[in-house]
C-alpha cells in the first residue's frame, strides 16, 4: 500500500497530467484511495497501469444514500511487483448515473460493470453488452440501492394456487 506521502505524490502526478482528475485522497488503516472525477476514470486507470498497477482486481458499486452524489464505483488496483493495492473511487449523481466503461482496457471489468448496472443503476457508457446479469430483463428497480423496499415479492406455489395462499404470509 502506498503510504500517505506516497499516495499524495501519486495523486499529484495524476493532477499534473489532468488538473481536474483528482478530487481527494484518503489514507486510512494502511489503505490508500484516490477519488477521481468520473469523466477522467479511463485516463486515470491507464496512467496508473503505466505506474505499475497492472491488475484490476475488482469493481464495486456503492450507494452513499442519502448523500449526493449518491452512487459510487470503486476500482481495486494491484501492483503485483510492489504488492501495492490502491482504490480509485468516483461518485455520480442519481439523476445522471453515467460513467465511461473501462472494459476495453480491462476485460475483467465486463461482468462487474454489468452487475453494478443491474444492482445500482449506474450506466457504463461504451460497454459492449450492458444488460442485466442477475435480475430478469424486465425487472424494475435496482435491489442494492439503500432505499430499495425490503420484504420481497409474494410467491405463489402451484399447490397453493387453488387456495389463494402466497408466501411470505
Amino acid at each position: 500500500m502506498p503510504d500517505a506521502v506516497g499516495l499524495e505524490l501519486l495523486a499529484e502526478e495524476l493532477r499534473e497530467a489532468d488538473a481536474a482528475s483528482v478530487i481527494d485522497t484518503l489514507h486510512f488503516r494502511d489503505k490508500g484511495a484516490i477519488e477521481v472525477n468520473p469523466a477522467a476514470i479511463r485516463e486515470t486507470l491507464q496512467r496508473l497501469r503505466a505506474r505499475g498497477f497492472g491488475a484490476l482486481m475488482s469493481v464495486h458499486g456503492v450507494d452513499y444514500y442519502p448523500d449526493e452524489p449518491r452512487l459510487g464505483v470503486h476500482y481495486e488496483l494491484l501492483d503485483m511487483n510492489a504488492l501495492d493495492r490502491l482504490t480509485i473511487k468516483l461518485r455520480v449523481a442519481l439523476d445522471e448515473p453515467v460513467v465511461e466503461s473501462v472494459t476495453a482496457d480491462w476485460p475483467t471489468a465486463d461482468h462487474q460493470e454489468r452487475e453494478i448496472y443491474d444492482m445500482f443503476g449506474v450506466i457504463f457508457e461504451g460497454h459492449p453488452d450492458l444488460r442485466r446479469i442477475l435480475m430478469p430483463e424486465d425487472y424494475e428497480g435496482h435491489p442494492q440501492r439503500r432505499d430499495f423496499p425490503i420484504g420481497g415479492e409474494p410467491v405463489m406455489f402451484t399447490v397453493d394456487e387453488a387456495h389463494g395462499r402466497t408466501y411470505p404470509q
